[in-house]
């Protein structure tokens, strides 16, 4: 019996013992093999930074405004008997925009015509009569006199009527219509808005630091995101001779030829003047930047080999960034002219690891995107 038990423990044993072996020839397989063991590079995109001449530029917010622009209304008040235009319509200087009744002023215009035909008349006969000596000259000088009056009694006449007869005082886009036929209009009631649309000004102020780089003729840049992508450029043609003394800013006006009429009043931009000087900047793709809670940093790609095999290995860079324009960014330290850095797939990196360059999906950045 006994000699059972010890056969069966050393069996157990033996078993024991073949399977611990094996284990422990898996393991170190496993260990070998993970030792060897390369991850797949990951596909990224790369770019160079590259030593650039920018030139200088101060940014500030704007706005359009039209470089004549009116609300029209009546300076007489009246009965609207006829309208011309439609909403959003462009005219011309002198285009008859809206006419009030005139029927009352157009009579009264009959009579006094007709009183200055008699005072005419009655003047070039007294001035003969003169000639003759048959009256005094205060007869005459009278009847002159009332010749000027009438004319003037007529003349106040038809500028009544004109003021009634409402024109474009300038060429440019109608805005909607607010009056309607029939419509008795007060003095100064809005009818409709008119603005010249080309050109227009941009308006916008920069601090006072600024004001020795500032001079007429500048090139001035916008751009809004009611047009994505679209730049307008135009010239800085007025600069305030005053500061403001509250926020010590000096107010600039900027002028666009608005070919297109894109840009409108009462629009919100982004402007920037460009300077005469330029600066020298090692840029790179803002794209590149992977912003951290303690600072900014890159992916650095330099080459490594190992066992005779050369791989592109990433490291992370901190980096200091200056100014930045279009899709680029300042460097302003951390990298050199002519370091390899990744532009697309930050976010699935971490140092050491293996990468491989694919730069034929990713668009190309640009400074004027």
């Amino acid at each position: 019996m006994k000699r059972k038990i010890i056969y069966g423990a050393a069996i157990v044993l033996a078993v024991f013992i073949v399977v611990a072996g094996v284990k422990v020839l898996q393991i170190r397989s496993l260990i070998a093999f993970g030792k060897s063991y390369v991850a797949p590079p990951e596909t990224i995109a790369s770019a160079v930074a590259t030593q650039e001449n920018w030139p200088e530029m101060l940014t500030a917010v704007g706005s359009v405004t039209a470089a004549q622009g009116v609300m029209v209304s009546p300076e007489i008040a009246g009965t609207v008997s006829q309208i011309t235009f439609e909403s959003g319509a462009k005219v011309n200087q002198g285009d008859l925009l809206v006419k009030l009744d005139t029927s009352s002023e157009e009579a009264q215009l009959r009579a006094a015509e007709a009183q200055v035909q008699l005072a005419r008349v009655t003047a070039e006969r007294t001035r003969k009569l003169r000639e003759d000596k048959t009256v005094s000259q205060s007869e005459l000088d009278t009847a002159e006199a009332t010749l000027k009056q009438d004319e003037a009694n007529a003349d106040d006449i038809r500028a009544t009527i004109a003021k009634k007869t409402i024109r474009a005082p300038f060429a440019g886009r109608l805005g909607l219509r607010l009056v309607n036929l029939g419509e008795q209009l007060a003095v100064g009631k809005a009818i409709v808005s008119l603005q010249s649309l080309t050109p227009v000004y941009v308006d916008f102020s920069l601090p006072q630091q600024d004001l020795s780089k500032l001079k007429t003729g500048l090139a001035v840049r916008v751009t809004t995101d009611a047009y994505p992508g679209t730049n307008f450029t135009g010239e800085l043609t007025a600069i305030n001779p005053d500061l403001n003394a509250t926020t010590r800013s000096v107010q600039l006006r900027a002028t666009f030829p608005n070919t297109d009429q894109l840009l409108r009043p009462g629009m919100f931009v982004q402007a920037e003047v460009v300077l005469d000087a330029a600066q020298s900047v090692l840029a790179i793709p803002g794209t590149a930047i992977l912003s951290e809670p303690y600072g900014d940093a890159v992916y650095l790609i330099q080459p490594q080999t190992t066992n005779g095999v050369t791989n592109l290995i990433v490291h992370q860079q901190f980096v200091s960034t200056g100014v930045a324009r279009g899709d680029f960014v300042s460097v302003e330290s951390g990298l050199k002219a002519g370091d390899r850095v990744v532009s697309a797939g930050l976010f699935k990196l971490r140092n050491g690891v293996t990468v491989t360059e694919n730069n034929t999906n990713s668009p190309p950045p640009s400074l004027t995107p």
